[in-house]
C-alpha cells in the first residue's frame, strides 16, 4: 500500500520497525494480549460456523491483504485456523497493494467472482485515506462498497466486512480520525446488508490500549500500517470470531499457528 509518496517510502510521521517481527517480549506481550481479547469477547458457547467443507472463501483487500497469503498472514492463518477445527476450505487471493474501492469494485468479477466463491471478505478503506488527495472521498467510496456487498450477493456470494486497520498506531492522528467516518459506514452497511463483521480496527485499537502508554515501538505493524507477525495474528482472530468460532474453537486455531502447516488451503 503506498501512499501519495516515492516507491517504497513512508510519511516521515510513521515510525518504521523491522518487517520481520516484534522484539520477543513485546510478542510475548502480544499474545497474552489477543487471548484476553479472545476470551472476552468471543462467545462462551460454539456458535453455529456457516462454513462447509469444500467451500471457498474469496479474500479481497489491498496490500495488507496481500501479504497476508504469506506464510504468517493473516489470509493463511484463517484456513490453518478453520483446518484446525475441522473445517476445510480454500482461499482466493484478491489482494493487491494500492489498491482503493474503486479498483476493488473494478475487478471483482474477473479476480472473485469469476472463480465461484461461497465467500468474501471485503478488506477496504486505508488506501481511499492514507491516499490524501489521490484518495476515494467518503461518499464516492460508499457508493463503490455498497456496490462490491450488492453485486457478490447478487452472485449468491456471501460476503463478511472488515473494519480498516489503523493508520499508524497513535488514534488520536488525523489519518485515523478520517478513516473513523469510513468504519462507521462499513458498520452500518453491515447491519443493513445482513453481512457478518470482522470488527478489526476496534480489536486493534484495543490492544494498543490495553498494552499501555510504556509500550516501545509499533506493537501489531511493521510500519504504522502494514501487519508485523502480531498483527497477522490479531486480524485472523478477529476474521475467525466474525465466521462464529467459540473462545475455545479461537484457541485451538491460535495454538495450530505456531505448529508447522500441513497442506495450505490455497
Amino acid at each position: 500500500m503506498t501512499p501519495d509518496v516515492a516507491p517504497g517510502t513512508l510519511p516521515p510521521s510513521m515510525s518504521i520497525q523491522s518487517r520481520y517481527g516484534v522484539p520477543g517480549t513485546v510478542a510475548t506481550l502480544m499474545s497474552t494480549l489477543l487471548l484476553s481479547m479472545t476470551v472476552i469477547t468471543a462467545p462462551v458457547e460454539a456458535a453455529s460456523i456457516p462454513l462447509k467443507n469444500g467451500q471457498k472463501i474469496g479474500f479481497m483487500g489491498d496490500s495488507i491483504t496481500q501479504a497476508g497469503a504469506e506464510p504468517q498472514g493473516y489470509v493463511t492463518l484463517v484456513i490453518r485456523g478453520l483446518e484446525a477445527n475441522g473445517i476445510q476450505v480454500s482461499s482466493i487471493a484478491a489482494g493487491i497493494g494500492g489498491h482503493k474501492s474503486n479498483q476493488m469494485l473494478e475487478r471483482l468479477d474477473r479476480d472473485v467472482l469469476s472463480k465461484k466463491p461461497d465467500w468474501m471478505t471485503l478488506s477496504c478503506g486505508v488506501n481511499d485515506v492514507w491516499h490524501g488527495a489521490n484518495g476515494i472521498p467518503l461518499e464516492p467510496y460508499k457508493k463503490n462498497i455498497t456496490e462490491i456487498v450488492e453485486k457478490c450477493q447478487a452472485a449468491g456470494v456471501k460476503v463478511m466486512i472488515l473494519t480498516s486497520t489503523m493508520i499508524g498506531e497513535d488514534a488520536p492522528n488525523s489519518n485515523n480520525q478520517k478513516l473513523a467516518a469510513y468504519n462507521a459506514f462499513l458498520r452500518d452497511l453491515a447491519k443493513k446488508k445482513k453481512c457478518r463483521l470482522a470488527d478489526l480496527n476496534a480489536d486493534m485499537q484495543a490492544a494498543i490500549a490495553k498494552a499501555g502508554p510504556d509500550h516501545k515501538g509499533n506493537l501489531l505493524t511493521s510500519d504504522g500500517v502494514h501487519m508485523n507477525p502480531e498483527g497477522n495474528r490479531m486480524m485472523a482472530t478477529g476474521v475467525l470470531k466474525a465466521f462464529g468460532l467459540s473462545a475455545k474453537q479461537l484457541k485451538k486455531a491460535q495454538d495450530s499457528w505456531s505448529k508447522p502447516a500441513s497442506n495450505p488451503g490455497h
